[in-house]
């Protein structure tokens, strides 16, 4: 958890009670997306509406979840991984709210999921990063290995599918 006197928010587990904040955060993060390979379509596509609060009370009774929630317990960023199955150490979702990208928040969340898969032993990660974030997990220590693609509704989002091998079941910082 982080210290709340150094940093204007703290890292949580996921709890149904803040399902809606989830679904209205990753729709927001998503219509956000200023960049050239994210048109509208595409965004659209992605999320044209915030998904339902049991879509993520579901989702993470099956998955592990973090939140970084501000001091007023408003939800500014999360992260989940896959823990059941053959997609177990799958990074599925990592978002934040627009107004605190850039400040630390994915990074601190994803150093929490590595502390939790560290102390599973899981002997590796993956995730299918998109061109916004594969930056920080190469900061991590993952590395490419091909790129994927997804289509919704019309459109191909290409991503990049991305390892780290968790050598000895250790997690090291990078």
């Amino acid at each position: 958890m982080q210290n709340s006197y150094l940093t204007p928010y703290h890292i949580v587990d996921f709890s149904p009670v803040y399902a809606q904040q989830v679904s209205e955060l990753y729709h927001m993060a998503i219509q956000h997306i200023r960049h050239p390979r994210y048109p509208q379509a595409k965004l659209d596509a992605w999320s044209s509406s915030p998904r339902s609060s049991k879509f993520w009370q579901l989702k993470y009774q099956r998955n592990r979840a973090w939140l970084a929630v501000d001091s007023t317990q408003q939800v500014i960023g999360f992260i989940s991984v896959e823990t059941h199955f053959k997609q177990q150490g799958y990074i599925d979702c990592l978002y934040v709210a627009p107004a605190w990208q850039h400040q630390g928040i994915a990074r601190a969340l994803y150093l929490q999921l590595q502390a939790w898969v560290q102390q599973q032993r899981y002997p590796v990660l993956s995730v299918d990063a998109s061109y916004l974030s594969k930056g920080l997990f190469e900061q991590h220590g993952f590395v490419l290995k091909q790129v994927s693609y997804q289509h919704k509704l019309g459109q191909t989002f290409n991503g990049f599918y991305m390892q780290k091998t968790l050598i000895n079941n250790l997690v090291t910082g990078h």
